[in-house]
């Protein structure tokens, strides 16, 4: 049982309340119009500075590129794939921006990695990559490039990673208040300054619902059709007959998840028709 399981003194549950409101949960912008309803990102993520998530992930990024490069791995900037990864994310991420207002400045990077693995990813702060094995195992369309890219996009604008580290923070807090008022000293360490690997989160399947639906209508509105997250969804599930795709093991699949984005189609369709007459 976690710390903040047990029953906390009354001194240590305002301590706690007060950290987790000191700023509201994020909403996306009032003029967004239609799409799906997902509500706020969570106040945990109130915990852990925006700041020093995103700093952190371009450090980690940075790295993850250089070994890239220094296993000539990195994709050059004029090649096919990357010249097409790209002009998908600029028709994408104008459409983002409503949905965290620190997305405005964020440095977009979209790179290529060779590898045979089936994954992608978006870090905080707008660092996406994908590997050479999603495109070229799966043979994805555009549109289903769109809703790779929406997907991961979707987990850094809902704050999904800094969330996870939020909870860990909680725990963390927990403890620190509880030792104080017990005369025992601070044991609870950051959750940052511990080298939190971002990669390597794992989202809980209602993060991954809402990344679904949030990028369907990101891929919609940039003029992609949203029909496509279910045909990638059973590309990626026979892929899975072999053994499990990268990708796989922090994006759990299933009948479940693709009835929950077919449910969704109807609040997502429009938006693509109305791109498509743009």
């Amino acid at each position: 049982m976690s710390r903040l399981a047990v029953p906390l003194n009354p001194v240590l549950r305002a301590s706690l309340l007060a950290v987790l409101l000191a700023v509201p949960a994020l909403t996306p912008a009032q003029q967004r119009e239609g799409g799906v309803d997902v509500g706020g990102n969570s106040a945990f993520s109130n915990l852990v500075p925006a700041a020093d998530v995103e700093r952190s992930a371009q450090q980690q990024y940075g790295q993850l590129l250089q070994k890239a490069a220094d296993q000539k791995a990195l994709a050059p900037a004029n090649h096919p794939q990357v010249v097409r990864l790209r002009a998908i994310a600029q028709k994408i991420i104008p459409h983002a921006l409503v949905w965290n207002p620190r997305a405005k400045d964020w440095k977009w990077e979209v790179n290529l990695i060779g590898s045979k693995q089936i994954n992608a990813f978006c870090m905080p702060g707008g660092k996406i990559a994908f590997y050479t094995g999603i495109l070229d195992q799966l043979k994805l369309t555009d549109d289903e490039v769109a809703m790779v890219m929406g997907h991961e996009v979707a987990h850094a604008l809902r704050e999904h990673a800094r969330e996870r580290m939020g909870k860990s923070a909680a725990t963390n807090i927990g403890a620190n208040i509880l030792s104080q008022l017990l005369g025992a000293g601070a044991i609870g360490q950051q959750v940052i300054g511990g080298g939190a690997q971002l990669l390597s989160l794992n989202f809980s399947r209602s993060d991954e619902t809402e990344a679904d639906l949030v990028g369907m209508e990101l891929g919609a509105r940039a003029g992609y059709d949203p029909r496509a997250g279910i045909t990638l969804w059973q590309k990626m599930s026979a892929a899975n007959k072999g053994a499990p795709p990268q990708w796989l093991s922090t994006h759990p699949s299933g009948s479940t998840r693709i009835a929950e984005m077919e449910r969704n189609l109807p609040r997502v369709l429009p938006l693509y028709e109305r791109a498509q007459r743009g």
